[in-house]
């Protein structure tokens, strides 16, 4: 059978996804953990809808003929096939969360419904719907003068048919002709709502005879609505959920050169809440007439609408697992990050730094060292200036908190805030506002491009000399994501690289790019060009029968520059070696075409996002980088990649990448025909994640 070397990105990630849920299916994993990667499939497949449906969707309005250049795919058959593949992952997680529920029965936790309650419980209900929940609904009828509500992005409603006002036994409306038939009824239904999620009452209710015994608040107001639309027949009853298209973009008719950045992402943000439903889920069986009403309202397509038998939210799925920390057997084992042997915190970081280059492995080692180091320059009185570019940062960051004190310390602080970081877009603008309250100069970004670099640059001036220490890193300055992201941080006093950073902060602030590099690829100018260059010097070593290489690892592939750059090179006899955790528009194994090319992907404890580039079988040049090869990243960002200089930190490198590609216990190996399974369990078991662990 002939293959395709490209795979849609859509439905690749829906891939990535799978492998997501595999790991809550999984029994080998701790079973809380497997309750966590339920969720963490549920958010995802939301943000997935929120985000890369809502682009698909925006695209199919503008234009019919858009098409995916790998596929050659429109969006309306995208969108298709997208629903298609989620009809059946729906039912895939539907039976996941069947098990993880059986699951936590058999270690004393009950998600019961009222059918399940005896008569001491329903009294306790009872009570606590009219007291607790009843006086905090807001229902509605719709109807004429009570237009449909606005439904709030993932919030959960009860969802109601009405039938007529029951009659006064014995009055004339009780003795209509009963024979009027099934038309006038639906004629005569209404649509009753009840918004669930509300802020001060509790997602599960426990039930006080049962030690942890809950009910869903949801399930509570569904069983208890016949007591709030106590003047209607109630014919059928649902749980609905809508999502929102979450993609945002600031429009050039927003703001002119007189309004604030700041104040666009902000009504932005606020503008976000209310884009039009990307998808409806429900929870009971209703009838199509009722569906195709409510879509009437909402204005969404029946394409768009899912069942589900699972709970429409399962994220409190966290607060069940809290009630099980007594039990460690449940959990991963702990793990604390090191502090490397190589750095000694008693002694000056910069000081070490400037004997030697220093590597950090994020969640492996802590980030300490790297704080350490910005506190030692917002005291040392030979720092002039500290710049950064902050992407996507804590809600306490430590990190801000340094360069506020360097900036009260009087040293020249500049930060570059990415304000169209999607989803924190509302954390750094209160960060950005913060920083320049302290006295830092804050600016935006460019226009057109995201800043998605990870650069910090210490300038120091000692006895009229200019010197400069530099970070460089795969990954965002957050003490949180470094627990549980796979990132990597150089920090260097390499003189070129310093000058070079420089030089990329100034053309920032000035609105402008890279045109030209030395040391550092930079994109959207100084990247992808580069890459490209280097896989025709192994290509080009390959024909002449020298051994060639091409070896990365990144989030995703999608740029269709660099994958046929990459075919082209396996067809000239270049072995590659890529790990790619998510969508992977290259198909690996293709006979004449991708053969050469070996494609894998690690889901496990932690979120693999560091990013290694290796050209080159001896003597490999090593770069890390916080660019994927996705067009948005080599094209539409600024994007900075190091070359990895110091040797013993570049055999640390390979040697992690050797570590990934040698995993057979959460590595998942691509085939031909785009399909992944787990990889042969040759040999000793190793899991790549417990090797760096240990």
């Amino acid at each position: 059978m002939e293959y395709k070397c490209f795979d849609n990105r859509e439905l690749s990630w829906l891939k990535f996804n799978v492998r997501v849920l595999e790991e809550a299916e999984d029994t080998a994993n701790p079973f809380c953990e497997r309750l966590s990667f339920a969720s963490i499939f549920q958010s995802n497949l939301d943000e997935f809808f929120g985000v890369r449906v809502g682009s698909l969707y925006d695209q199919m309005l503008v234009s019919e003929e858009i098409r995916d250049n790998k596929t050659n795919m429109t969006c309306r058959e995208q969108l298709l096939a997208v629903f298609d593949q989620v009809r059946m992952l729906t039912q895939r997680k539907d039976a996941v969360y069947a098990a993880l529920d059986k699951g936590l029965e058999q270690r004393g936790i009950d998600i019961a419904s009222y059918g399940e309650m005896d008569a001491e419980d329903t009294e306790f209900l009872d009570v606590y719907f009219e007291h607790e929940v009843r006086p905090l609904l807001a229902p509605q009828v719709v109807g004429k003068k009570q237009p449909f509500p606005f439904l709030k992005n993932k919030a959960i409603y009860a969802v109601v048919i009405l039938g007529d006002k029951k009659a006064v036994k014995g009055s004339k409306e009780s003795k209509k002709d009963s024979k009027k038939g099934a038309k006038k009824e639906n004629k005569n239904s209404k649509l009753g709502i009840v918004p669930c999620s509300i802020d001060v009452l509790p997602r599960l209710v426990r039930i006080p005879t049962h030690p942890n015994r809950f009910m869903l608040m949801e399930e509570l107001i569904l069983h208890y609505v016949a007591r709030i639309f106590t003047h209607f027949e109630i014919k059928s009853k649902s749980l609905i959920r809508v999502l929102r298209n979450a993609d945002i973009d600031p429009d050039e008719e927003m703001y002119d050169d007189d309004t604030d950045f700041r104040q666009v992402m902000e009504q932005l943000v606020n503008r976000r809440r209310r884009l039009c439903p990307i998808k409806l889920e429900y929870s009971r069986e209703m009838d199509d007439s009722v569906i195709e009403q409510i879509c009437k309202y909402i204005k969404l397509k029946k394409t768009y609408v899912f069942r589900s038998e699972s709970p429409l939210d399962v994220s409190f799925f966290s607060k069940l697992s809290d009630l099980l920390r007594g039990d460690k057997t449940l959990f991963y084992e702990k793990y604390t990050p090191r502090v490397p042997e190589r750095f000694d915190l008693n002694r000056s970081v910069m000081r070490q730094i400037e004997e030697k280059d220093r590597f950090l492995f994020f969640p492996y080692e802590s980030i300490s060292p790297f704080l350490k180091l910005l506190h030692e320059a917002a005291d040392d009185p030979d720092v002039v200036s500290v710049k950064m570019t902050l992407y996507r940062v804590a809600n306490d960051s430590k990190i801000v908190e340094a360069l506020i004190r360097a900036a009260e310390n009087g040293k020249e602080v500049d930060v570059l805030v990415e304000l169209r970081a999607r989803f924190d877009e509302a954390n750094n603008i209160g960060w950005s506002r913060r920083l320049e309250e302290a006295g830092c100069s804050v600016v935006y970004g460019l226009d057109q491009l995201k800043v998605h670099s990870k650069l910090c640059l210490i300038t120091k001036k000692t006895e009229g000399h200019i010197s400069y220490i530099t970070q460089i890193g795969t990954g965002n300055y957050n003490e949180k994501t470094s627990r549980l992201y796979t990132d990597f941080s150089l920090m260097t006093a390499h003189q070129g690289i310093g000058g070079e950073a420089s030089e990329v902060f100034n053309r920032m602030y000035l609105g402008e790019v890279m045109e030209e590099t030395k040391y550092f690829m930079v994109a959207p100018r100084c990247l992808r060009n580069k890459i490209l260059d280097k896989i025709d010097i192994e290509i080009a070593r390959a024909k002449a029968g020298e051994p060639a290489y091409v070896g990365a690892k990144m989030n995703s592939l999608t740029d269709k520059v660099i994958i046929e750059k990459l075919i082209e090179a396996s067809c000239a006899g270049v072995k590659i070696d890529l790990v790619v955790r998510g969508a992977c528009c290259l198909i690996a194994g293709v006979w004449g075409k991708t053969e050469n090319i070996s494609i894998r992907s690690i889901v496990g404890r932690y979120l693999e996002h560091s990013r290694i580039y290796i050209f080159g079988q001896e003597d490999p040049e090593v770069y890390i980088s916080s660019a994927d090869f996705m067009t948005r990243n080599t094209t539409r960002r600024v994007e900075v990649a190091t070359p990895v200089y110091d040797e013993e930190i570049k055999e640390r490198v390979l040697s992690i990448f050797r570590v990934l590609m040698a995993d057979n216990v959460k590595a998942r190996v691509q085939l031909a025909d785009g399909t992944y399974v787990r990889a042969a369990a040759g040999g000793e078991p190793l899991n790549a994640q417990e090797y760096f662990m240990k």
